[in-house]
């Protein structure tokens, strides 16, 4: 039996950011209303126009945060640093909503499927075995997904990829070695990335919001199982390099990027078949493979 659509009024972080750009305007399409914190009145205008609210400032004042989650039926967050300081400002967001929710509102995370480790077949279970970049998120996932009185729901994302943005753009930017000329993979290339097209993540956001039960987590990916060095022939052909490709030592991604080159050599394979079951979630975009295949991370 099908439920009711009761839509909601979100307050939604990383609204001009990567996810947060596909997230505002599937919300605004389901039906539901948005305020959208942004940092400048530059950003601002593009959120209007999609047809949100907005609130100017950042997720680092505390005291806005905490109005508008109390102002709000749902937060939904997808903005963090994504540096060092990841784990505290996080951290204190959370706190901040938490501080501000009334009771039975709905707060939405994202995580990242990277806390799990390496493993073949990655699920909402898999035990974690965070790389050192993103070990901090176990407690912090875990305060928040058992905080008494509100709906907690933890979204954890593959490599997001769409409109040439995210992670994958880095195989592109690989280094030309050798003559004749071949892309340096990243990595060794037989690590497989689990993957997720942006606009399909964002559905699932919305269908996280509207049908999820309080403590759900579910795993964003489309899965596809493709080893970065398929990722990194599709570029080379795209690049003029007849697919010719050259594997980096692991070590040497690992000095070159630091905590971000470990989590980069991670092999990870899932199918995110929990959200497909229990959302009725239908990725239907184009895997990454295609998307390079087709040019959308050609360079401009």
């Amino acid at each position: 039996m099908s439920k009711e659509l009761v839509t909601m009024n979100v307050f939604l972080t990383g609204a001009t950011g990567h996810i947060g750009a596909a997230v505002l305007p599937a919300l605004i399409s389901a039906g539901h209303s948005v305020t959208a914190l942004v940092r400048s009145p530059e950003k601002a205008a593009a959120v209007r126009a999609a047809g949100a609210e907005v609130a100017i400032g950042d997720i680092q004042d505390h005291d806005l945060v905490r109005r508008l989650a109390a102002g709000a039926e749902a937060v939904i967050a997808t903005a963090s640093p994504g540096d060092a300081t990841s784990s505290a400002v996080e951290t204190a967001f959370a706190e901040a909503v938490l501080d501000g929710l009334r009771p039975g509102a709905t707060f939405l995370r994202t995580g990242g499927v990277w806390v799990h480790g390496s493993a073949p077949d990655v699920t909402e279970q898999t035990p974690r075995n965070a790389p050192a970049l993103v070990a901090w998120r176990e407690e912090l996932d875990s305060r928040v997904l058992t905080a008494a009185g509100i709906r907690s729901i933890l979204i954890e994302p593959g490599t997001v990829y769409g409109n040439g943005l995210g992670i994958p753009a880095l195989v592109f930017a690989g280094e030309r070695v050798g003559d004749p000329a071949a892309l340096r993979l990243v990595g060794p290339g037989t690590q497989h990335w689990t993957s997720v097209h942006v606009d399909d993540l964002a559905e699932l956001y919305v269908a996280a919001l509207e049908q999820a039960e309080s403590g759900s987590v579910y795993l964003g990916v489309n899965g596809e199982s493709v080893t970065v060095r398929e990722l990194g022939e599709a570029a080379s052909r795209r690049l003029g390099l007849d697919g010719r490709v050259v594997a980096e030592d692991a070590a040497a991604l690992v000095e070159r990027l630091g905590g971000f080159g470990e989590a980069l050599l991670l092999d990870q394979q899932a199918t995110g078949e929990k959200a497909r079951r229990e959302l009725g979630w239908k990725p239907s975009r184009r895997s990454l493979l295609e998307e390079f295949a087709a040019g959308g991370y050609d360079p401009s």
